[in-house]
This record gives structure tokens, sequence and C-alpha cells, in this order.
């Protein structure tokens, strides 16, 4: 048996591994809310499952020493046919977990917190077996190792990560570019499912190859080599480093995508890029160090401890906006501002992330000396930061400092470790560039005072602000007048406009009885909250966003004495989630979805599925308002499918300025009327509100859009074979594959011509 059959084998279950925590994710998402806490929830158990795999994995293989070859191997072939099962069963029972929560709640009229409770308890029932069997295979492949190649098992460890590394980049990427777009979340976990199947029947059939007895090499004490790495390491804190490396990175991840998304744009692919920028440069350190270890020592590693810290605060420079890589947020060439976006990313991420690469794998071989006992227990601790990471970073860091001071605490307890490593070092010793540790680090420590001390954030465009953060976002207001701009983790979020008054006045016009309760989907400037106060009526808004209600007054002077009317309710949390928990039921739930069309999860308000639960909270001749202010003919022909699958009486409306599309739902038939003959004529506060920023009456600004009437089946007839947007297909967010498909086709045409109608929509 050759070795690069392990690295095949860890290259497959790597690939696997990714695509199993991105669906997962998702499909989360959809069914327990898209929130921070739950998004933290999830990847907290992923990784805990990870680390109790690698620490069980290492315990049991104990019991199988002096065991021939094809025991440890055949225990890895069954963890790989487990992992596979989970594509079939985690699904089934996150649906099972959300239906259950979803009836019992209602009943105990859980609150948030308990619900969080409830659906994490669920979720790592339905997760952590998986994911544990995912970590175990580190340790069982590392004893396979140990028993056929006993010289060069001391540093199985990095070889395995290695292999991993590689699969799980292109795990980030292909499903991004290519799976999900094509076979929807379902299908993609099938084909990994089939994957995983494969690679398991494979580890079998060569298992099989292996002598039935242990060899000397299986039944051979462990080296003294190892042996004495593990006793240095309970003395000079390699674990503590490997905890701290874990927590750290991930840390920092969490840093990285607020600074950068801002450059490279509200889509999926942003986070791809950055995940697969971190596993590229982890990979590239990785093989360094496979390549730097056969002539050195590891204790040998000083520059990479040296300059880690320094290479923490890379970021501080790459995300200025005066760092002369070019950036528009206006540009229509959004996929030349994504490739600047990327080039940003990359000098910022990957050098910190090429050291993490080294000094992991290199601290679990040293820990471990090929141990697969002692490496399970070594990988579970990196493990354990890891999954701290996240939540120290988003709950805490973030919040209170924000990005850049958040970059430079995270970065501390790597310039400590740097201190230590140079005032440790042997007076002879040289780095990889021939200087002496203390003076390298001296240079170092005086580099990181200009990137600490001068460079600016993206914040920093905008000198006259409010700026707020919370643990979902940093979120910005600015300008002054009309020109008044809400930023939301450096996206364009919304401009004072008609438009997301219409959102609110249209639909409760044409109520054919007198609405008493509304209900607004994401707050925005809160104008059409605003809007429907306005009607005299309860008005319930929920907004994900924290300290985006708190800005209500920066873009409306009565927007403060308006929280305090005994009508108006607001709700921190995901609006489907919300939905979801409640029994209410409103005459009027409009709804707008946050920018760009295709932003991150943003199908989930567009679905077919969320249009089922949006009917059973309308009364009886209620109305659903969607706002869709563009977008290419496959997201508007799927957005349109999906609202006719889903309601029987649906109508559009092109807005006032000539942007967008007001979609009006109901399960009733609606009136075909104009401003003469409104069901419900506007209260008096209610037009003069419609008409704040308008020089024409109220009558003739709503026949502005009640005259300009589209038939459905235009939209339908944009896009006749792409189906209605689903929570396993979000067409609208899944894009670049017919895109390109468009451009090729369109190669040649004029500028207008190719065009789509994407762009920054304004919202409620």
């Amino acid at each position: 048996m050759k070795r690069h059959w392990f690295f095949a084998f860890f290259f497959i279950s790597g690939f696997c591994s990714l695509v199993y925590e991105v669906v997962w994710l998702r499909l989360s998402m959809a069914r327990f809310g898209v929130t921070t806490p739950m998004v933290s929830i999830v990847l907290s158990v992923f990784m805990a499952g990870l680390g109790l795999g690698s620490w069980a994995g290492g315990r049991i293989i104990r019991r199988f020493e002096g065991s021939a070859a094809g025991v440890p191997l055949r225990l890895y072939g069954t963890m790989e046919f487990l992992i596979g099962l989970s594509g079939l069963a985690v699904p089934p029972l996150l649906d099972a977990g959300y239906a259950l929560l979803r009836d019992t709640g209602k009943g105990l009229a859980w609150g948030s917190g308990i619900y969080y409770l409830a659906s994490g308890a669920w979720m790592t029932v339905a997760l952590l077996p998986w994911c544990s069997f995912m970590g175990a295979t580190f340790p069982f492949a590392m004893a396979t190792i140990r028993r056929i190649w006993r010289k060069e098992s001391e540093h199985s460890f990095s070889y395995l990560y290695l292999a991993n590394l590689v699969g799980a980049l292109l795990g980030t990427l292909v499903p991004a570019v290519v799976l999900i777009e094509l076979y929807g979340f379902r299908g993609t976990l099938h084909i990994a499912t089939a994957l995983n199947f494969a690679l398991g029947a494979t580890v079998f059939a060569v298992s099989a190859g292996l002598p039935k007895t242990a060899g000397d090499a299986a039944l051979a004490p462990v080296p003294a080599a190892g042996r004495a790495a593990r006793e240095l390491a309970g003395g000079s804190g390699l674990l503590w480093l490997l905890f701290m490396t874990g927590l750290c990175s991930m840390a920092m991840e969490v840093v990285w995508i607020r600074q950068f998304t801002v450059y490279l744009g509200s889509v999926v692919y942003a986070f791809a890029a950055i995940l697969a920028l971190y596993l590229m440069a982890n990979y590239a350190g990785s093989y360094v160090y496979r390549r730097w270890v056969r002539k050195h020592h590891a204790s040998q590693s000083l520059t990479v401890w040296i300059l880690m810290g320094l290479a923490a605060l890379l970021p501080l420079l790459a995300a200025d906006p005066r760092f002369p890589i070019p950036f528009d947020e206006h540009s229509e060439l959004m996929g030349a501002m994504f490739l600047w976006g990327m080039l940003r990313a990359a000098l910022g991420v990957m050098p910190f992330s090429l050291l993490v690469g080294f000094a992991t794998p290199m601290l679990v071989d040293r820990v471990s000396g090929g141990n697969p006992d002692s490496a399970g227990h070594a990988y579970a601790v990196n493990v354990v930061g890891s999954i701290l990471g996240p939540v120290l970073a988003g709950f805490f860091v973030l919040p209170w400092v924000g990005e850049r001071w958040g970059l430079c605490a995270l970065s501390a307890p790597l310039f400590a470790a740097g201190l230590i490593t140079a005032l440790g070092a042997a007076r002879d010793s040289r780095t990889a560039f021939q200087l002496s540790p203390k003076l390298l680090y001296g240079l170092a420590v005086l580099l990181c005072v200009p990137l600490a001390a001068f460079t600016n954030g993206f914040d920093s465009q905008f000198p006259d602000r409010v700026e707020l953060r919370d643990y979902t976002a940093t979120v910005i207001a600015t300008g002054h007048g009309m020109e008044r701009r809400l930023l939301t983790n450096g996206t364009g979020m919304t401009r004072l406009t008609t438009i997301t008054k219409m959102m609110a006045h249209v639909p409760l016009s044409l109520v054919k009885r007198p609405a008493q309760d509304g209900l607004v989907i994401c707050f925005g400037m809160g104008t059409t909250f605003r809007s429907m106060l306005s009607w005299g009526i309860h008005a319930t808004v929920v907004e994900l966003v924290p300290s985006v209600p708190k800005l209500f007054g920066y873009f409306h002077p009565d927007g403060p004495a308006l929280m305090q009317s005994p009508e108006a309710r607001v709700v921190i949390d995901d609006g489907r989630r919300f939905l979801e928990r409640s029994s209410e039921r409103f005459d009027v739930i409009t709804v707008d979805p946050p920018p760009p069309v295709p932003a991150p999860a943003s199908s989930l308000l567009y679905s077919r599925e969320f249009y089922a639960i949006v009917k059973r909270h309308l009364k009886q001749g209620g109305i659903a308002q969607i706002w869709l202010p563009g977008g290419d003919d496959e997201t508007v022909g799927a957005v349109a499918r999906a609202l006719v699958e889903s309601f029987p009486h649906v109508n559009a409306y092109d807005s006032v300025e000539e942007w967008g599309i007001h979609f009006l739902a109901s399960m009733d038939p609606l009136p075909d009327v104009d401003a003469s003959n409104l069901p419900q004529a506007l209260p008096a506060a209610a037009q003069r509100d419609l008409v704040e920023w308008e020089e024409d009456p109220a009558p003739k600004v709503m026949d502005s859009v009640l005259k300009h009437k589209r038939d459905m089946g235009e939209f339908l007839k944009l896009a006749p074979g792409t189906p209605a947007i689903q929570d396993d297909r979000p067409i609208n967010e899944y894009f670049l594959l017919r895109r390109t498909a468009e451009q090729w086709r369109n190669r040649g045409k004029s500028d207008d011509a190719r065009r789509t109608g994407d762009g920054l929509p304004p919202s409620s």
C-alpha cells in the first residue's frame, strides 16, 4: 500500500466535511433563524464534534495497540461510511426539530433565550455525532500509518492535515461556485454522501490487502523522540500555543469578514472567498512545514512565532480605503470590484494564515511524535480554541471595540508568544532572515506601531457619522437631509425615498375593510414602519440588527416619539423566525429583504416556504407586500413564480422613480383600482406622510404606482425554465454560472444591453 492513498483519502474527506458544514449551516438558518447566536451554535457544535471525535478516537485506538494495520484502517473506513450517512440523516432531523419547536413553542410562549437553548440542544443531537466521526478520522488514520511506515509516522498528522486542507479548500469553492447553483443544498449533500460511501468502500478494499497479523513495527514501543516531545509539551506550553492559535485564527476570521465584505460585496461568494484564502494560505504554510521539517527540528521555528503578531495586523493596512487598490461601491462592474476586493483580502489574510498553517501541524507533530492518542488530544485542544474564538470575537470584541482595535486586541497573545520565543532563544540563534531573534522581534514591533496608529477603517470615509456596533453588525448612519444613508457592515442599506412609503400605503389602501394590525419585516431607516403608524393602526416591525432601530431619530426627527406610541412595537429577531414563533395575524405584512438582491440568506424571504408561513399570518382579505428592487431575468422570474405558486391572487406594480416592483399577494381577490376608488381612503396623517418628499398631491402619487400594473405573465416568461425560489434552491444568491454564460452570450453587445438591472436598492 502506498502512502499516497492516505493523501487521497483525506483530500476527499476534507472536501466532504466542508460541504456538510456549509450546507448544514444554511439548512439550520432556514429552520431556526438567520441570527448570529444561531450561526454560532451551529459552528460551535461542528467544531465541538471535531474536537470530541479527535479526543475519543485517540482513546479508542489505544485498545487496539499491537493490532494489524488493517484494524485501524477499517475503523477509519467505518467513520467515512457514518459521515456519509449524515448527508441523508441531518436534513430530516433538522426538519423534525423545527416542527417540534414550532408546535410546542407557540403553546409555551417561549422567549428568545429559551428558544435558543432548545434549538441549540436539538442541533447538538442532530449534528454532534456526525461531526465526532469526522474528528475521529485523524487518530485512526495515524494509527494505520504508524503500523505501516513506522519511521515516517512522527509527522503523519501534518501529512494528513495537508491533504485535508486541500480538500477543504475545494469543499469551500466547488459547492458555492457550481454544485448549489445546479443541484440545490440537498442535492449537494447527496453528492457528498456518495463520495463518502465510495471512500469508505475503497478504504475497506485497500485494507483487505494488508497483512492479517501485527508486524514488529506495530508492536514496537513509542519512539523516544515522541515520548520526549510529549514530556516537553507539559512543561513548555505547546498545548497552550495550540489553543491560542485556534482561538486567535478563528476570532480573526470573524473580524476579516466584517473588514473585507465591503470590498467583496454582500454575496455568498464573499464569505467563500475569505474562507478559501484562509485555507489556501493554510495549505501553503503546511506544505512549507512538510518540506522544512525534513532538514530542521521543530524547535528551530523561531521566525514563525516572532512574526505572527505582525502578520495578524496586516489586514489593518489592506482594509484601509486609502490603500492603493481601486474601490467603488457603486461600480456596475461587480466582477472587477470582486477581484480587486479579493486582492485586498489576500494581502491582508494570507500572511497570517500561512504562519498558522505552518504552526498548527508542527505543534501537533511535536506533541504527538506520531502517536495517534496524543495527536487526538492535541488537535482537540486546538479545536476548543477554534470554538471559543468566534464567540469571543462576535459577542465581545467586535461590539466593544470594533474591527481595528479588535484585531489589535486579538494579536496581543501572539505578540506575547513572540516575545517569549525571542527572549528564550539561545544567544547564537538566528532567524530565517539571519537576524537575532530579539532584533527581529523589535523590528516587528516597530512596524506594528504605524499599522495600529495610522491606518483607517472603512468608516473613516464618513467623518460625519453615528456608528453603533452589536454582535450582529457595525451600523453607520451618515449624511444630511435627503442624502442621509444607512450602512450595515459597509453595505448601503437604504436612503430616504417614497418607494419605502409605498410599501405600507399601497397594501393598506387595498385592504377591503379598515386595517387594525400591520407587520413590517426589516426596519431600515424606519420609513415603512413610520408610514404604517400614520394609519393609526397597531404596527409591529421586526429587525435582525439591534442597533438599526436605535438610529430611527437620525433619519426621522419624530422617530423617538413614535417609538413611545402604544401602537408601535419593535421586535429584534429574524423576521421569518418571528412569524414561526408567533400566533398573531395581520391585515398587511410588508417585506423588504435586505439589499442587494443576491445578499446571503435573502432568498429565505423570497421563497415558497416563507410565503407558506406568511399565509398563515394573514387575516381574511389580508395582503402581503414583497418588494423586489431588480435582478436578472432568472431571479425576477423565480420570485414571481414562487408568489404565483403560493397565492391565488398576485398583482405587480412598478414603483415610483421607475425603480423596482411591488408584488401584492393575497388569498382573496385584489381590487383593480386607481386613487379615485380605493377600498380604504388614506387618513389625513397618511396623506401627509405620503407627500412628505413629493410635490404632487396624494392621489397623483398613489396613481403613479396603481396605474402601472404589470402582467404577471410577463415575469413568468422571463425565465420559463427557472423554478420558483425555494429554501433548497436560492436562485437569487447563487448566480455565477448563469451570469458567466450570459456574459458569454452577450459578448460584443453594448454596455446597456449587457446590464442586468442589479444595483443598490432602497430599503425600508
